[in-house]
């Protein structure tokens, strides 16, 4: 680690808050969340501890796929309000200390933007070559992304008689970043945006921005370079984010050489290890996937999650292994989409077990990384499975008993809260905020723990040796100080003996405060309740403070 950099690689060790405009919090009472309600919240997003607010798509839309077809790059959704609310939001955030990055969804517009509706009418259109357009099908033509909704990537266009490419949905023509006309219309975008004060981009679906064929690119990683190089020389602190659903050695290369393309990018390998972890109650799939990500240098860096705003993707585990996760946690076909993911969130998979929830949250923060957390995770909130597909996780956020999101009539708002135990009688911001025992009380405190434990974004990680099959003890080797973490993935208590090879004066500072610091012996025993985790910074007694102090215990950790 170059500790002269540590400011500069903020997003090392960022906690990211991802959320939609359109689901937040509704100001005007139209039923349809706004940015001057996210303005109302961004005190509430601060007291949790985040310190990035990653905004979904508030563009110009449609809206036939959430937002992410976009009909202007430079507008905000009349909607969600103008760029003076969002300006204002910015504002708000930086005065906390957060920062805020947008989604940049440039691999494809709308076919209501502009440029599309002039290049579909012609030939000769002056947009015409912004878009991929072929006279045959070409052969590849069967890796779609939605399987079951769409059966091509090419759609025929009667009025100029060609077919046109869409990665995606037939109603999302691709853009040809072989045109530099389009790169610099992207260029412009980014500028646009830094100009405002945004702190970054999360760059969606990476791959099929670079890596679909286009005229005239001989190497598609040299646009992601030209992008970042932009970027820097227009904002040196701002971060790209990728989306690159692949295993480790796939995502690498996105990484450039030295950080000259991504600075960070979402560890999906990790996110369905943790998962298939959880359901085996034995931590090897989470060492595996952490042993294989072996970062190109010290200026790049993986975000940590356990739910997004699309489907659990299990894509990367095995056909075995993905359909034991299947079985386990969505056992219903309704609770599955395209033959690979879940559309639950997390709490529902569990089985409601709090025990299950803090411990997967625990091992999320406690892994080498930035972490990332999609709105009302941080409460618990179920889906919806009456939502068609992805929706199901896209509800509106829970704030009170009654919903508390808009004062709009049920029947007008953006979409219908979860019902039954996940309802927001039962799950919201307002009763969790007040109960001492609540998840989000929880949440605060593993997100201070997290940004108080500098090893875990900065250090090497090390699996420590023992007997007992269910439990990850894993330690963060680093020179800003070492920490210490035990996860018992399963549901009966377990004991673990481990040898840390430390200094005669070595002792363990709890970093829940559950216990007085411990002293390290040889070997260290530590007991677990099932579901159970322990967090420890190693510290040397001489340099413990005042307000680390209490009596050593001896022997074992309780």
């Amino acid at each position: 680690m170059r500790r002269e950099n540590i400011a500069d690689l903020w997003w090392r060790s960022s906690v990211i808050y991802c959320l939609d405009v359109e689901t937040f919090l509704d100001a005007d009472g139209d039923g349809t969340g706004d940015l001057q309600g996210l303005a109302r919240a961004v005190d509430y997003i601060a007291d949790l501890g985040a310190d990035v607010i990653w905004l979904m798509p508030f563009y110009p839309t449609p809206n036939r796929d959430d937002g992410y077809d976009v009909t202007d790059f430079y507008g905000v959704d009349a909607r969600y309000g103008t760029h003076g609310d969002l300006l204002e939001v910015i504002r708000l955030a930086h005065d906390r200390g957060i920062r805020v990055i947008v989604d940049l969804v440039v691999n494809h517009t709308s076919d209501e933007h502009p440029w599309f509706q002039s290049a579909r009418s012609s030939r000769t259109s002056p947009y015409r070559d912004f878009y991929v357009w072929r006279d045959e099908k070409p052969e590849n033509d069967a890796n779609t992304v939605f399987p079951g909704e769409e059966s091509s990537m090419w759609e025929w266009e009667p009025r100029t008689r060609q077919y046109f490419l869409h990665s995606f949905y037939r109603h999302q023509p691709d853009l040809n970043f072989g045109n530099p006309r389009v790169r610099d219309e992207i260029a412009k975008a980014i500028a646009f945006w830094l100009s405002l004060g945004i702190d970054g981009f999360r760059v969606d679906a990476v791959p099929f921005l670079i890596d679909v064929p286009h005229e005239g690119v001989a190497d598609p990683h040299e646009y992601l370079r030209d992008i970042k190089r932009f970027l820097r020389r227009r904002s040196p602190q701002a971060v790209l984010l990728g989306e690159v659903g692949l295993d480790h050695a796939g995502q690498e290369p996105y990484f450039g050489a030295g950080g000259d393309e991504l600075d960070l990018q979402f560890d999906f390998e990790t996110n369905v290890a943790m998962y298939l972890a959880l359901v085996r109650e034995d931590p090897e799939p989470i060492v595996r996937a952490i042993r294989s990500r072996m970062a190109p240098s010290s200026d790049v860096g993986w975000a940590i999650f356990l739910r997004n705003h699309d489907e659990l993707s299990l894509e990367l585990l095995a056909e075995d292994e993905r359909a034991e996760v299947f079985d386990a946690l969505a056992p219903d076909e309704d609770q599955r989409v395209y033959g690979r993911g879940i559309v639950r969130r997390l709490p529902p998979m569990l089985g409601g077990d709090p025990r299950r929830v803090r411990l997967a949250y625990s091992l999320m923060f406690s892994l080498p990384g930035a972490t990332a957390l999609l709105y009302g995770e941080e409460i618990g909130m179920g889906e919806n499975p009456a939502l068609e597909k992805r929706r199901a996780v896209r509800t509106p956020m829970q704030w009170t008993a009654q919903g508390g999101f808009s004062t709009a009539e049920a029947a007008e708002l953006v979409a219908p809260f979860p019902e039954g135990g996940y309802a927001p009688e039962h799950v919201n911001v307002a009763d969790q905020r007040r109960d001492p025992t609540s998840l989000h009380r929880f949440m605060r405190a593993i997100i201070a723990a997290y940004r108080a434990t500098p090893a875990i974004s900065w250090g090497a990680f090390e699996v420590l040796e023992h007997d007992a099959p269910s439990v990850l003890v894993h330690r963060m080797r680093s020179d800003v100080g070492d920490a210490l973490f035990a996860h018992n993935l399963g549901g009966s208590p377990a004991t673990v003996r481990i040898r840390l090879d430390e200094a005669d004066d070595a002792v363990l500072i709890d970093l829940h405060g559950e216990s007085a610091p411990l002293e390290v012996s040889d070997p260290l025993e530590l007991a677990l309740d099932g579901y159970g985790y322990r967090w420890f910074r190693l510290r040397r007694e001489s340099d413990i403070g005042p307000d680390e102090a209490g009596p050593t215990v001896r022997g074992h950790a309780p």
